[in-house]
């Protein structure tokens, strides 16, 4: 089995290409030109929310260091499963799966 640090997506949102920022305003608010020249105003809120998310897309979502001692585990054969562990995991799953559909009904 190979342990790949790349990521596709996280937690629904999609991965693929940046989006481009808009420019900043002297008013403090974000505006942007979409083609059919019709013009959008965000707030400062909205614009602290961009920064936000450009600086939690640097975070890695993977803890390198401690993929790297499950590698060596699995290496060295001294890497064990707890079933029962994953037993009740999957159990909590499906659990939150049905009450989350239940709430949608």
């Amino acid at each position: 089995m190979k342990i790949d640090n790349s990521v596709g997506s996280v937690g629904g949102l999609p991965g693929g290409e940046p989006r481009p920022r808009p420019a900043k305003s002297t008013n403090g608010s974000t505006t942007s030109a979409a083609a059919s020249g019709s013009t959008v105003e965000l707030s400062s809120l909205a614009g602290r929310m961009q920064e936000i998310e450009a600086a939690l897309a640097n975070v890695p979502v993977i803890d390198s260091g401690r993929v790297a001692e499950i590698k060596q585990a699995i290496t060295e054969g001294r890497f064990q499963v707890d079933a029962g562990k994953v037993a009740d995991g999957l159990i909590d799953s499906v659990k939150q799966m049905l009450d989350a559909q239940a709430r949608k009904t």
